[in-house]
């Protein structure tokens, strides 16, 4: 049980430490949309993963993390910190929403899918046209460094804090899976006939869950608009984000607690070596991105860390032999 924290206080203390390795702020702005995405694609792991629940249309909790922070702060001016928490709460809540009318009407597998993607489109329709979240125009957060606005002018602080907020998503993660109500999920997925049929309360168990992934990828989102200070709806729902999301942890280990942050750095890390060799060739990274899916699908379905895993048992049973 204590196996899976250690690894990740190790790999969140081996990121911590690169600002003492490397000033680059290449690297840290690289490191810092790594960790937006492994947070969002953590939320998506969470529900489709480990509950087996394959979303398309995750943005929509990105974006709405995203805008309710920066409505609140631009036409309220409430406090960066409470936007935070406002928009964590509605994230949670479009999850509870999205969860009621999709689970209870027996929505499952790819009809389900289809529908978290047509709840994303429709929010995107609706931002482009709001005068609320700017139109199409969007919304251009003041910059105004400092603790209290979550601005940092300092990009290695920033890192540091979204490696906080992925660190406890790690957490709430690991913690899940070790208890009651990650057995109950893993039932759901492998069976949810059988687990209702054991007295699994199926529809509850699914709610908490994407309540819960909502929350996380609307985290992912205000940190996305306080590193960049601007959002418009074709990056806080366009399609981009729900494909990183479920790419993460289909190349890192789907249904693993390290598999989306394992995941988003190898996919964006080959996308940067692969820009460097073929220059800025628009959509390079995509290719990129679509070679290694295919390459994971037809010869590690389990991800890396689920390849690793093989390999290591295998070296055991040959050590043991």
């Amino acid at each position: 049980m204590m196996r899976g924290y250690f690894w990740i206080i190790v790999i969140t203390l081996l990121i911590a430490a690169t600002p003492l390795l490397t000033s680059s702020n290449t690297f840290f702005n690289f490191t810092v949309v790594v960790l937006i995405i492994a947070l969002a694609a953590q939320g998506w792991n969470l529900l489709g993963g480990i509950g087996g629940q394959t979303s398309f249309g995750h943005a929509m909790f990105f974006g709405i993390g995203a805008y309710t922070a920066s409505m609140l702060q631009t036409h309220l001016g409430v406090n960066a910190w409470i936007a935070l928490i406002a928009a964590i709460a509605a994230g949670s809540l479009a999850g509870l929403i999205v969860g009621f009318l999709s689970f209870r009407a027996g929505l499952r597998g790819s009809y389900f899918a289809l529908v978290t993607l047509a709840f994303a489109e429709l929010l995107r329709v609706l931002a482009n046209a709001s005068e609320w979240t700017g139109g199409a125009s969007g919304l251009l957060l003041k910059l105004e460094p400092s603790l209290a606005n979550m601005q940092f002018s300092s990009r290695p602080t920033f890192m540091l804090l979204a490696l906080a907020f992925v660190f406890i998503s790690l957490v709430i993660t690991q913690h899940i899976v070790n208890s009651r109500f990650g057995a109950h999920l893993v039932a759901v997925r492998e069976n949810e006939d059988a687990a209702k049929a054991l007295g699994v309360d199926v529809l509850t168990v699914k709610l908490k869950a994407i309540s819960l992934s909502g929350a996380m990828t609307a985290a992912a989102g205000v940190l996305y608009v306080q590193y960049f200070l601007y959002i418009d709806a074709a990056i806080a729902f366009g399609i981009w984000i729900s494909i990183e999301a479920l790419l993460a942890p289909m190349v890192g280990g789907r249904g693993r607690v390290l598999g989306p942050l394992i995941g988003a750095f190898t996919l964006h890390g080959l996308g940067e070596i692969t820009k460097s060799f073929a220059g800025r060739v628009p959509g390079i990274d995509l290719m990129v991105f679509a070679v290694v899916l295919i390459i994971v699908i037809a010869f590690a379905s389990a991800g890396i860390l689920g390849l690793l895993k093989k390999l290591s048992d295998r070296f055991a049973a040959k050590g043991g032999a």
